[in-house]
């Protein structure tokens, strides 16, 4: 048994606790153990991105305990491929931590770690409570970073941040006592098993529990009309964590995926397919409050925040069509997404630092100092998420129109699609006009960013055209991964025929 699968859950760990035990001993000492920490994180990412990509699925029991009884880790394409996805991302969003935050009480690294725990956690495990355990695990995490820094507007954004998601985790470890009640397993893979032969007086509860799922699942999404939190505690945050916040709602997006493809797919008898009805007109509602959302912004954090949300609708939808093309086209565009919005929040950074307020309103004021630099990141950026070719949005946004091509679903996925890439474009045109070319003839005052911010933001905006440059192998990878999701057989065998080292029932 490798175990390379523990160690996306058990470094952050490690890592987080050494972290928090350096707090205020040192910033070179911190950020240099924060940085290889995440450096090493996307070498094993890409080390499980490796053995995943061969179709067998590996099985981790911890404690040597067999499932459904002990508690299980599982390494699937879609598992590892969300786990490079965050690895990249927190990867740069550390380095640009390491090279602009300067303060010994906020302990940033030490958090953002422990963030990267629950994260990594919650894509790897086989089994629903510890879902909730890592959900819990990374809303204290994100907790204690939204309100880094202080200031009313973080407080007030925290305060509703923490009193949302108390009552997403209430409904889910309602929905969670309810399924074990019914089919007295915790284990997706044993749980899908068995919702599949449901006496049928248990299918309305189960059911209903099912449905509470799709609340909670929604809520960390950002669904409407759960969405509503997000921009304003997205906008409040400082720039390396907004740009982790990135994974945030994709990590709702994922669990849909899961657990809606596992537990109540095609296989789950009376309950298949249990949200669809649902989950398309919430979708496409999402979309478009998000393009009135991105037009009406008036600073470019809160501009950014509307375009995750533009993201999240896209992606709804994408799971809404329900096929193999489509679920390929949403997990490639789920990587571009969230590459590119972290990567926004770090150069409206790098704008807001240079202005002569430190303000990233959009209206007229001096020139940048970099003003060129910071222009043509931004200009790349406002392409590739409105979706414009060469870069991976137009591919992206491509690939889901293509997987939708006739009937009803086609004209709305088509009509709302690119209707969201003409908004993002015409308010991020507004918005990069006023700051790069509509500005007074005095240059601010402020200082230029040094390298290593601006290296850490280019970085992780070159993902965008190497999505695009690598794009076959990665829709090959993308179309196995839809196969293998709509096909949970082979996961349910590998997770139940898993036998251990020692023998433990």
């Amino acid at each position: 048994m490798s175990h390379l699968i523990a160690l996306p859950v058990l470094l952050p760990l490690i890592t987080g606790v050494i972290l928090l035990l350096l707090a205020g001993k040192g910033f070179v000492l911190t950020r240099t153990v924060s940085l290889v920490s995440a450096g090493l994180l996307v070498i094993i990412s890409l080390l499980l991105f490796y053995t995943a990509s061969s179709g067998v699925i590996q099985v981790y029991a911890m404690g040597d305990w067999a499932p459904p009884f002990g508690i299980v880790l599982v390494l699937d394409r879609l598992s590892a491929f969300m786990v490079l996805v965050t690895s990249v991302l927190a990867f740069f969003a550390i380095w640009y931590a390491a090279s602009t935050m300067d303060h010994p009480a906020y302990n940033l690294n030490g958090l953002l770690h422990l963030l990267l725990l629950g994260v990594n956690g919650a894509f790897l495990t086989g089994d629903l409570f510890n879902l909730f355990v890592c959900f819990e695990v990374l809303l204290l995490a994100s907790y204690a970073l939204l309100v880094q820094g202080g200031g009313q507007e973080r407080a007030r954004a925290g305060l509703h941040y923490v009193v949302l998601n108390l009552a997403g985790s209430s409904l889910f470890l309602i929905a969670v006592a309810t399924l074990y009640g019914i089919t007295g397993t915790l284990n997706m893979a044993d749980m899908a098993a068995k919702v599949a032969n449901l006496p049928a007086q248990d299918a309305p509860i189960v059911a209903a529990a099912g449905l509470l799922f799709m609340v909670v699942f929604g809520l960390k999404a950002a669904m409407v009309p759960l969405y509503f939190w997000l921009p304003r505690a997205y906008s409040a945050a400082s720039a390396p964590v907004a740009a982790m916040f990135a994974i945030m709602t994709k990590i709702g997006v994922y669990s849909i995926a899961r657990v809606y493809t596992l537990i109540f797919g095609d296989h789950a008898g009376e309950l298949a397919n249990l949200i669809q009805p649902w989950l398309w007109p919430l979708a496409l509602v999402t979309l478009a409050l998000g393009v009135i959302g991105v037009l009406a912004a008036r600073n470019l954090r809160m501009q950014v925040s509307y375009l995750v949300i533009i993201s999240v609708g896209t992606l709804l939808a994408g799971l809404a069509l329900n096929t193999a093309e489509a679920l390929s086209a949403t997990f490639y565009y789920l990587a571009h997404s969230t590459w590119v919005c972290g990567a926004l929040y770090l150069i409206v950074d790098l704008i807001r630092r240079q202005r002569q307020d430190g303000s990233d309103a959009i209206r007229t004021g001096p020139s940048l100092p970099q003003s060129t630099t910071l222009g043509l990141m931004f200009f790349v950026a406002a392409l590739s998420v409105a979706g414009m070719p060469p870069l991976s949005g137009f591919v992206g946004k491509l690939l889901l129109l293509q997987s939708a091509t006739t009937g009803y679903a086609a004209i709305w996925l088509w009509s709302l699609v690119l209707l969201g890439g003409l908004a993002s474009i015409t308010a991020l045109s507004r918005s990069g006009s006023t700051f790069f070319w509509r500005t007074t003839e005095v240059v601010a005052n402020t200082q230029k960013a040094s390298l290593l911010p601006l290296a850490a933001a280019l970085g992780l905006l070159a993902t965008t055209p190497a999505l695009a440059l690598w794009g076959e192998p990665i829709i090959a990878y993308t179309d196995a991964m839809a196969e293998q999701l709509l096909n949970p057989g082979q996961y349910i065998d590998s997770v139940l025929r898993h036998t251990t080292v020692g023998g433990n029932p």
